[in-house]
């Protein structure tokens, strides 16, 4: 079933991102005596580097035509589509990222926390308390972004289940990935659907570069995971106001 297109006016939307990947400069910034050592260093970490590759040359799944180049934060969002994992997300795979957001910063936080715990759980520390990390404190930015275009909205939500599974993750990304293929070969813009980690609220898969509208730079937040019997509660707090 093709979902229905709706209007789509929304500002300050929210997606949480590492904080390390904001400012945009390379580690080697510090490292190199000139200006020239510099060049040749961030040609070598371009190299290798797959959202450097990516802004550079495109990918299978998205050429260089549909990135942006000369606005503020354009890295931010260019990032978003060229550095994928390798099992993709829920409505994007390997070849073509999209950018997700958020109705509330609440809402971004129960997407991110359920999978940094995931990550954690997996890890193996001989040593500690059932051989996992029992804490662990990362850094993320808040980057707000408007929207002002269509999109397909995954509503009501009880049609498109197949889409929406919690779990298992990245098993559970199959059918939702397929789907959303099928609706960037119809030029889609984007999803809007209800949030799976947080009931009540929306999220939304932007397949567009050039829509992601006045990317902007919210709180820096410190998110402190701590391990307990059932899995990882997470806490924010606030570290710096947005620029």
């Amino acid at each position: 079933m093709t979902p229905a297109v709706i209007r789509f006016d929304v500002q300050g939307f929210h997606r949480l991102i590492p904080a390390r990947y904001s400012d945009g400069e390379s580690v080697f910034k510090e490292l190199a005596d000139s200006a020239s050592m510099l060049q040749d260093l961030l040609l070598l970490d371009g190299a290798t580097d797959a959202s450097v590759e990516g802004e550079q040359r495109g990918r299978s799944g998205i050429s260089t035509y549909e990135l942006v180049y000369g606005i503020p934060n354009a890295h931010v969002v260019n990032g978003a589509f060229t550095h994928t994992s390798d099992a993709g997300a829920r409505f994007n795979d390997h070849t073509r990222g999209a950018w997700y957001a958020a109705d509330e910063l609440e809402t971004s936080l129960a997407e991110v926390a359920y999978h940094k715990g995931r990550r954690l759980a997996a890890m193996v520390v001989p040593g500690l308390p059932e051989q996992r990390p029992d804490e662990e404190t990362s850094i993320y930015d808040d980057w707000l972004a408007d929207f002002r275009a269509t999109f397909h909205r995954l509503y009501p939500p009880k049609q498109f289940t197949a889409y929406l599974q919690p779990e298992p993750v990245p098993e559970c990304y199959a059918a939702s990935q397929l789907f959303a293929r099928t609706l960037l070969n119809i030029k889609s813009n984007g999803i809007v659907y209800p949030s799976v980690r947080r009931k009540g609220f929306h999220c939304l898969a932007c397949f567009r570069p050039a829509l992601v509208f006045n990317p902007r730079r919210g709180k820096r937040f410190e998110i402190q995971f701590k391990a307990t019997l059932s899995g990882y509660r997470h806490k924010r707090v606030a570290i710096s106001a947005g620029r």
